[in-house]
């Protein structure tokens, strides 16, 4: 469902914000270990969350990543239209350019319904909400 990039950013930023309550800014070798993920890999597309307003980062020998109060609000739908865009949200089931209401796919109308909800759960879904799941070891986020 999510690309590779926007997978690995979903799993970046789940695991910063498990640590935010503990005020440590998280450096790349810290998250990218913690997540099973490359460190360069992980560091563009923390960057890329960065410039948008998503994390909040500090430079220097106490820096690395971390959520404050703005960048904590954030849903997985801000993370997927950062590193996704909008195409899970309103593209073509099948990859047609101009499947719409008027020229329909075989599968737009029932995409559609998924497409909306799909959008509903992760707009609604902040990642503080998954502290707990993490912290008590329910949910992971590297395989074991």
């Amino acid at each position: 469902m999510f690309s590779k990039t926007c997978t690995y950013a979903i799993r970046a930023m789940l695991f910063i914000a498990r640590h935010a309550e503990t005020d440590n800014k998280l450096g790349i070798k810290e998250i990218a270990g913690g997540i099973d993920a490359p460190e360069h890999f992980i560091a563009k597309i923390l960057q890329q969350l960065s410039k948008k307003g998503l994390v909040s980062s500090l430079k220097g020998p106490s820096g690395g990543f971390y959520l404050d109060k703005k960048t904590g609000k954030c849903t997985l739908a801000d993370i997927v239209q950062v590193i996704d865009g909008d195409s899970l949200f309103t593209g073509c089931a099948l990859g047609l350019s101009h499947c719409s209401e008027q020229y329909p796919c075989p599968l737009h109308h029932e995409f559609k319904k998924i497409r909306k909800e799909i959008h509903e759960a992760l707009k609604s879904t902040r990642l503080s909400e998954f502290n707990e799941e993490l912290l008590q070891q329910f949910t992971y986020l590297k395989n074991r």
